[in-house]
């Protein structure tokens, strides 16, 4: 594997070959290689249902600033797509129990909405259920992303922001 100086991660098709020998179930949507003409031509050949190998251009970015990288890959959001579908507000609404907490998420969304976070909060959700399907333990919430009821409802801390009466404005400033 090599990184480029926008750390974009690139590998020979050898490489990948070598990676799928020892991973077999191993995830090929992301990877980008130096030469995926013959794997593409060949589950296109053999009516293969796989992804094909993207090809990795290294001046595709000449003219691109690092900020503009990088604005441009936050619209990439690597999770499947029942989860990029989702109607993230409404699975959050319908975590809620009572008017109280019904009126601050309204409040909450509304915060993550206007800063164009709801795919974050898609991922976040994404990423959760990830890491309970392979019982990986996460912190109990650290920082100024406690105050947040949505965060807490999504299962990303466990401080109920509701009952320690934590100011969503601590977080989405």
């Amino acid at each position: 594997m090599k990184y480029d100086e926008y750390g974009q991660v690139y590998c020979s098709t050898n490489e990948l070959s070598e990676l799928l020998y020892k991973n077999p179930n191993l995830v090929l949507d992301n990877f980008k290689v130096e030469d995926p003409e013959l794997y593409n031509k060949s589950i296109k050949f053999f009516y293969l249902d796989l992804p094909k190998l993207k090809k990795y251009e290294p001046n595709e970015l000449i003219d691109k600033s690092l900020q503009d990288f990088d604005n441009a890959n936050q619209q990439n959001w690597y999770m499947p797509e029942t989860y990029k579908q989702l109607d993230i507000s409404e699975h959050i609404v319908n975590l809620c129990k009572s008017d109280q907490e019904l009126e601050r998420v309204s409040e909450e969304l509304l915060l993550y909405q206007e800063r164009n976070l709801f795919n974050l909060l898609r991922f976040l959700k994404y990423l959760v259920d990830t890491m309970r399907k392979h019982d990986i333990v996460w912190g109990v919430g650290r920082g100024s992303s406690v105050s947040s009821y949505v965060l807490y409802l999504l299962d990303i801390h466990k401080i109920d922001s509701i009952k320690y009466k934590l100011d969503i404005k601590e977080f989405l400033k």
